[in-house]
């Protein structure tokens, strides 16, 4: 199945996506104290009205509003006061015309009354008689029992991503576990006879691995699980050991190095002579990351990535973060993208049919906007994302950007 021609890359992930199909992990339930940024499982609906009782959001009286129509500062309106609420506790009080209570922040609202006046717009005549200095609206300082959700609503949907406050919503609720999707496992296969371990001294020739690293960190940001298989040598038996060793133990794998043409390219040949179907495409029409390789063995998504870091960044965010969001069951309909509009600073040259990625660091100006400056260098040089605070994208269709243009920066 291999496609000699380089793919476009909206074409390129729609074979890949089309090819695995539906992987989704199955599901395991664990304490919300550990479910921040995992994927649900399953539909969350409500058991309860939350907070279940009418409470007041201030410190004050509560009374029923119509009595205070037309109250101000010059013509005050006296209510009898006749009671107390305490925080935490139920109340029996009732309030009736002309009547009123006072209450704490967060206070259970007796029965009879819909508003609560704040303490500085009332005066305290005697222990059982105040002045109403403002007129109130009904339901003013007050939530009522279901306000914040109400019991049988839908809270979030199977596949959403879970976030601080979406746990402090369940724990509200009295809600202590949950049922979330497995965590995709992803191996990391380093090749090249030139790479050491990032703890080595290095001689000349040599480089250390850096890719790991970084695509380790892109891993855990998507949620997954990941497993360095280690540094092998440029040697098919030995690559094809490992691979066959990380198929084993993975959802996905990912070999760094070895796509260029060369006589030391073997991963498509290990992927090929592996399993079906095998290679699906290799090369991308993409700066940078245009010899990636993208295949499927045995039903399970493999990749062979650029050596290059800035390659190998590009590269995972445009194809492997939405294989491992499929996997990992993430089916938000939001697809919301952090990016932020700007001009670029200097006008940057694009070859037509090939989508250019162009890493820029930001400059807010004075009137608020923001100037996106590109950040030129090799693919190889890892200080050209360090600088970055993210990406432009020049699409296939264009030939470049002027200066002054406005762009999306895709924020890291």
């Amino acid at each position: 199945m291999f496609d000699k021609d380089y793919k476009k890359p909206e074409e390129a992930l729609k074979l890949i996506l089309k090819s695995i199909g539906d992987l989704t992990k199955d599901s395991e339930t664990i304490p919300i104290e550990e479910a921040y940024q995992r994927i649900l499982a399953e539909d969350i609906h409500s058991s309860e009205d939350l907070p279940g009782f009418d409470r007041c959001t201030v410190d004050g009286y509560a009374l029923i509003a119509t009595d205070t129509f037309g109250a101000k500062d010059t013509n005050p309106v006296y209510l009898e006061a006749i009671g107390e609420v305490f925080m935490g506790e139920e109340t029996n009080l009732r309030v009736n015309r002309g009547q009123c209570v006072k209450i704490p922040t967060g206070g259970m609202l007796p029965d009879g009354a819909d508003a609560v006046i704040m303490f500085e717009h009332t005066q305290q005549i005697s222990e059982n008689l105040i002045e109403v200095l403002r007129s109130l609206s009904v339901g003013e300082n007050v939530i009522s029992r279901d306000e914040d959700i109400k019991k049988g609503e839908l809270i979030l949907k199977k596949g959403s991503q879970l976030r601080s406050q979406d746990i402090g919503a369940f724990a509200g609720l009295g809600i202590t576990n949950i049922s979330v999707f497995k965590k995709p496992i992803v191996s990391i296969i380093s090749t090249g006879d030139e790479i050491v371990p990032a703890s080595s001294p290095i001689k000349i020739g040599q480089v250390r691995d850096i890719n790991s690293y970084s695509l380790d960190g892109l891993i855990r940001q998507r949620g997954g699980i990941t497993k360095k298989i280690g540094i092998i040598k440029d040697n098919y038996d030995e690559i094809k050991r490992a691979f066959s060793y990380a198929l084993s133990i993975s959802d996905i794998v990912l070999i760094s190095g070895g796509t260029s043409a060369g006589v030391k390219d073997m991963t498509s040949r290990i992927i090929n002579d592996t399993g079906k179907p095998g290679v699906l495409f290799h090369g991308v029409a993409m700066k940078p990351g245009k010899p990636l390789i993208a295949g499927l063995v045995d039903s399970k998504p493999v990749f062979g990535l650029p050596g290059h870091p800035s390659a190998i960044f590009v590269s995972f965010d445009k194809f492997i973060r939405p294989v491992i969001e499929n996997i990992a069951g993430y089916k938000s309909t939001k697809n919301i993208d952090r990016t932020i509009k700007a001009s670029i600073s200097k006008s940057i040259a694009s070859s037509m049919g090939r989508e250019d990625h162009i890493r820029v660091s930001l400059e807010k100006k004075s009137d608020g906007t923001y100037l996106a400056h590109p950040i030129f260098g090799k693919s190889g040089l890892i200080t050209t994302l360090v600088s970055a605070d993210g990406i432009v994208i020049i699409d296939e269709d264009s030939l470049g950007l002027d200066a002054g243009d406005e762009v999306t920066v895709r924020l890291f």
